[in-house]
């Protein structure tokens, strides 16, 4: 119960405390530093990619196996966030998403963050501080931009703040149960930290870093 205990504090700091972090001065002091915060967490997310989570599934499935299922894994964020946005397109350069839509998909994301989090908790505690770290780091940009928009849609700040950390909070039930359903399936995880890798490498990549362009 220990390891669940650190679980749901490093899922709370991933998906709620980004929220207060991002809110509490993301007008402020957080507006001018935003793109030196997006550089960072790109690096964070590539260092936690590469060096800690992918290591681990290739030491536990062989580079064939955990290579085929990090390609696996970017296609299936890639298709995942294109059926996201397919309602938004349509031929239109830039449509903005609704309030709703952005806390629909914040909440998704963070429900997936938690299960990472608790699989690499699982399967090292210190993989699982870091791979907390890394979302905190590239969760405190996202809920800054998320934050604008909700406040550009019509919310007050109050209510912008409040259902932003509702959404964040699905972090800690994807930890929870992420925890329940992988404690006895050490096999897994292996897989889980190889698909874990791709999501880190996808969001560097395909959102963060064309930001920084």
């Amino acid at each position: 119960m220990e390891l669940l205990l650190y679980i749901v504090l490093a899922t709370l700091a991933g998906g709620v405390l980004s929220v207060l972090l991002a809110a509490s001065v993301g007008l402020t002091v957080l507006a001018r530093w935003a793109d030196r915060l997006v550089g960072f967490a790109v690096g964070v997310l590539l260092a936690a990619a590469l060096l800690t989570l992918l290591p681990k599934a290739v030491n536990e499935l062989g580079p064939e196996t955990a290579g085929a299922w990090l390609l696996a894994g970017v296609i299936a964020f890639f298709v995942l966030e294109k059926l996201a946005l397919w309602r938004h397109q349509h031929g239109k350069q830039e449509v903005a998403p609704s309030g709703p839509m952005i806390l629909l998909g914040d909440a998704m994301h963070n429900f997936v963050d938690g299960v990472l989090i608790a699989a690499a908790f699982l399967h090292d505690p210190a993989l699982g501080v870091a791979t907390a770290l890394a979302v905190l780091l590239h969760e405190v940009p996202q809920e800054l931009g998320d934050f604008m928009v909700l406040l550009s849609a019509g919310y007050s700040r109050r209510r912008a703040l409040l259902f932003n950390a509702l959404s964040g909070s699905a972090a800690v039930a994807g930890g929870v149960l992420g925890y329940f359903a992988l404690r006895g399936a050490e096999g897994v995880l292996p897989y889980v930290l190889a698909i874990a890798a791709a999501s880190f490498l996808y969001i560097a990549v395909a959102d963060l870093v064309p930001e920084l362009h």
